[in-house]
């Protein structure tokens, strides 16, 4: 389907349908002309998302699309009554909208943590920088491993997520300046690269992937959410397509504000997982098997109820949520 044919010569139709979104009161015409409207631009969404996925112009119909509906659907006076619809719907879209740059994030870190790891241990004078051997040795031998027990489970999990979820705060919030993001993700990586390099010159390379595999996964793996939201910001400054560049950071702002909510919910289960199962005196393939089970029940999340979201036309924007919730407070 060549999109831009298809969008030009439904443009009319798009325009009127935008009208009447925009309206507060209407005529008996005008309200059967909302719903034939509305009618005929899902059969278009559906087409363009069938045929050539996201898009710009499929976007900006899905918008026109969601207020014409809570035109002639009303707002519901309950924000609670929209939870199934935000949890089931906008926000796995929200997260399906960044699941390449997520996985794009993901594979940066693992290759830069590599590499910081790989140099210093074949580089003199890296690991002594680091600490003396003395040092390095009570890290790997003890401190390490002692971190997960310092405090009560309660309150470890807690701190973790609190420290976590400040980090994603930052990647989202300050993802528009386009250059915050990226020294998060090296300065992460390098983090990870050191800490690996020093157990693996002690020899307790394995004690660092047993006591990282049970939560880190998750984790990370939210953290690189947030970082892929917050680049998804920036480029939609810089390449907003036929939006204006006002209109791309709008739409695209309020559709990560929803992701956001899915990260830190991610990142209060890895907080669990890393306050409460890490510690334990478990066989590790159980510890692991819980980590990865929690990860691929985010990334089924994410990838499979996302995409099916999207393809029904969400985009994770938070004007019908925001909507009800303006109904809520007036009432």
């Amino acid at each position: 389907m060549d999109i831009d044919a298809y969008a030009a010569a439904h443009r009319d139709e798009w325009d009127e349908l935008t009208r009447l979104g925009a309206k507060r009161r209407f005529s008996g015409p005008e309200a059967d002309a909302l719903i034939e409207g509305y009618q005929s631009g899902a059969t278009h969404l559906s087409a363009m998302r069938t045929s050539a996925g996201s898009s710009v112009q499929a976007d900006r119909l899905s918008v026109a699309l969601s207020r014409a509906r809570l035109r002639f659907t009303g707002a519901s006076n309950n924000v609670l009554r929209q939870l199934p619809t935000f949890f089931g719907a906008q926000l796995p879209a929200a997260l399906y909208r960044i699941r390449w740059l997520s996985l794009a994030v993901t594979a940066a870190t693992v290759l830069i943590g590599v590499f910081f790891a790989w140099w210093a241990l074949e580089t003199p004078g890296v690991l002594p920088a680091f600490g003396t051997e003395e040092f390095r040795r009570r890290y790997a031998e003890e401190d390490f491993v002692d971190y997960y027990s310092e405090y009560a489970s309660s309150s470890f999990a807690g701190l973790v997520w609190t420290n976590n979820a400040w980090i994603a705060v930052q990647c989202i919030a300050f993802g528009i300046l386009g250059v915050y993001v990226p020294y998060l993700i090296i300065a992460n990586a390098q983090s990870l690269g050191f800490a690996a390099a020093v157990m693996a010159e002690q020899g307790e390379l394995d004690t660092f992937f047993l006591y990282i595999a049970p939560h880190g996964q998750l984790e990370l793996y939210a953290i690189f959410l947030a970082a892929a939201a917050g680049l998804k910001i920036f480029w939609s400054w810089v390449a907003p397509g036929a939006r204006t560049r006002g209109a791309a950071l709008a739409q695209e702002g309020r559709a990560l504000m929803t992701a956001a909510v899915g990260v830190t919910i991610a990142l209060l289960l890895s907080g669990i997982v890393e306050g409460y199962i890490t510690r334990l005196d478990w066989p590790w393939a159980i510890k692991i098997g819980i980590g990865t089970l929690v990860l691929a029940v985010v990334l089924g999340y994410q990838w499979i109820v996302g995409g099916r979201a999207h393809r029904a036309g969400q985009t994770g924007d938070l004007d019908e949520f925001e909507a009800g919730a303006r109904q809520l407070v007036a009432g």
